[in-house]
């Protein structure tokens, strides 16, 4: 497929998606979410890969819906409803998808492109970049972050976040809870790509359970999370083999197949 939007490029596991409408600053348009659904499926579907890493290029990350959007959105409420729709289902994706998720933040970042990085696993900022929502110094309710960034930040966090609407470079970030790590914006991809190496020798699967659960047990009481938990053990167990595999591998003082194949 040809994107126009982003690029969108593969190696050794890793796949990373770029915006590449730096002009614009990045901004979110019709066409860029045609082809972030594209890559989603993409990446729901190729089990070769294994990490999917989000960044961009020039002085933004993504700033949100593109100004010629916005124009038509706040004539068209409809439209502008059905707008940040797709952009929700794209975040509620990003969550679902089976394998690790990272944001690179080259610079900037706002509205919608930091409420599709809250739909990431984890974020990872260039020192001298600068993030937030922002929503609310625009007298705008925002769609799609609220609890989302709650549930990573805390909620005095979150509220101080939304509510003064103020940027965080890079270390703050971090400090927040926001990100995991920050560095300079010379190293960020290959800092990324570093960090997703950690984890894409594991078994797909194996990450994707453990997704899930942390997933699909948020809210529940820890005795309600114990039962769901316990049932993906057994299903887990019962449906791949790499939990044997790796078991023989230990016993047998060898390394496990899915690292040798």
């Amino acid at each position: 497929m040809t994107f126009t939007t982003l690029r969108f490029e593969q190696t050794d596991g890793i796949a990373v998606m770029t915006f590449a409408t730096p002009d614009n600053l990045n901004g979110i348009t019709e066409a860029r979410i045609d082809e972030i659904e594209a890559v989603l499926g993409i990446c729901e579907t190729d089990e070769s890969i294994r990490a999917l890493i989000i960044t961009g290029e020039g002085r933004a990350f993504c700033v949100g819906l593109d100004l010629g959007l916005l124009d038509r959105a706040f004539g068209d409420l409809d439209y502008f409803d059905s707008i940040v729709a797709r952009i929700n289902g794209i975040i509620t994706r990003l969550e679902g998808l089976s394998i690790p998720t990272i944001t690179a933040h080259n610079g900037f970042t706002r509205a919608g492109g930091f409420e599709m990085a809250l739909g990431c696993d984890f974020m990872i900022v260039a020192d001298e970049a600068k993030v937030g929502d922002v929503h609310t110094d625009a007298g705008v309710v925002p769609a799609c972050v609220t609890l989302r960034l709650r549930r990573r930040v805390g909620d005095m966090r979150a509220k101080e976040i939304l509510w003064t609407a103020r940027w965080y470079k890079g270390p703050e970030a971090v400090a927040v809870g926001l990100a995991i790590k920050s560095v300079p914006l010379a190293d960020l991809l290959d800092e990324a790509k570093a960090f997703a190496r950690t984890m894409i020798d594991k078994p797909r699967p194996t990450l994707a359970a453990l997704k899930g659960i942390l997933r699909d047990g948020e809210g529940m009481s820890i005795a309600e999370g114990a039962a769901m938990e316990l049932r993906v053990f057994g299903h887990y167990n019962r449906t791949q083999p790499y939990g044997r595999e790796g078991y023989a591998a230990f016993r047998e003082s060898r390394t496990p197949s899915w690292k040798t194949a």
